[in-house]
């Protein structure tokens, strides 16, 4: 059974024979790392998602890499439809 998860994350990598996914409600983090295996490895980026509901119902989603917000987007709780915010002012949140 599928869970509704506000939060989707589809990976895609060349160990898998098909894609992989995984939700979250509220926000999700993915830490990447390079280097020459497991125990020699460095972060490299870091890229998270939130979600945070506004008073009118409406969600709010926010995509940051090194906490620098990139993206910004509302999906309408009557329409269900997103729709893309500026983002520009919001490099310090």
């Amino acid at each position: 059974m599928s869970r509704a998860y506000p939060i989707w994350n589809r990976v895609e990598a060349c160990i898998y024979k098909s894609s992989k996914d995984w939700g979250a409600k509220q926000h999700s983090a993915v830490e990447v790392c390079v280097g020459t295996s497991a125990s020699n490895s460095h972060t490299f980026v870091n890229h998270r998602t939130t979600r945070r509901e506004l008073e009118n119902g409406d969600a709010e989603f926010r995509f940051y890499v090194d906490d620098v917000c990139v993206k910004r987007a509302v999906v309408t709780k009557k329409e269900r439809e997103m729709h893309l915010l500026d983002h520009t002012d919001l490099a310090k949140n």
